[in-house]
């Protein structure tokens, strides 16, 4: 059960609560200089967007309407999480249908934390011979690396603490919030 307390700066989900981390103007602002950026480096080269589901397709959403070039999107449905936890090993549930021989891959990924996830996907995007790959994501944690993951284009970095939100869920929960939530501790932080 999700609720919002009354200055709807907290949000609780089951037993844990969370609290407003990165506003929504936060999160606008930084993406539109993102796509900014993006936009320049691949002007005139019409690259693929390849969406990682379910977190990342909000980010994406927002990411690619701040661009005003010729573009594919392709969705790739992967996981390794459960709960607030990896479950250490990769799923591809949802492969992506594009050919990627030859493109301009931009993989959009909602957060890299131990960075498992791409470590085990990059490969599989590579082996499809795309021109040219790199990764773009909402939010990094670097302190939370185990594995080395080149991150091209990155909104924020972050603190290991557990975030939901735009796009981010705990156990599906969360994902609609306008706003970045992290984890309150028993401490209050």
């Amino acid at each position: 059960m999700m609720y919002f307390s009354e200055k709807k700066d907290v949000v609780t989900i089951g037993a844990l609560d969370f609290a407003i981390y990165l506003s929504a103007r936060e999160i606008q602002n930084r993406i539109r200089e993102v796509a900014l950026t993006i936009e320049k480096d691949y002007d005139g080269k019409n690259p693929l967007f390849l969406v990682v589901l379910n977190g990342a397709f909000i980010f994406a959403g927002d990411l690619i309407r701040n661009m005003d070039i010729a573009c594919d999107v392709d969705f790739v449905k992967v996981s390794s999480y459960k709960g607030l936890a990896s479950t250490g090993r990769l799923e591809v549930k949802i492969p992506n249908e594009k050919d990627l021989t030859g493109r301009h891959v931009v993989i959009l990924e909602d957060i890299v934390d131990s960075g498992f996830t791409l470590d085990q996907y990059v490969p599989v995007v590579q082996a499809q011979k795309p021109a040219s790959l790199k990764i773009c994501t909402l939010l990094e944690k670097p302190d939370a690396a185990k594995y080395k993951v080149n991150v091209d284009y990155k909104c924020f970095s972050i603190p290991t603490k557990f975030v939901i939100g735009y796009g981010l869920d705990f156990d599906g929960a969360g994902r609609n919030l306008p706003h970045i939530y992290q984890l309150i501790d028993e401490w209050g932080r």
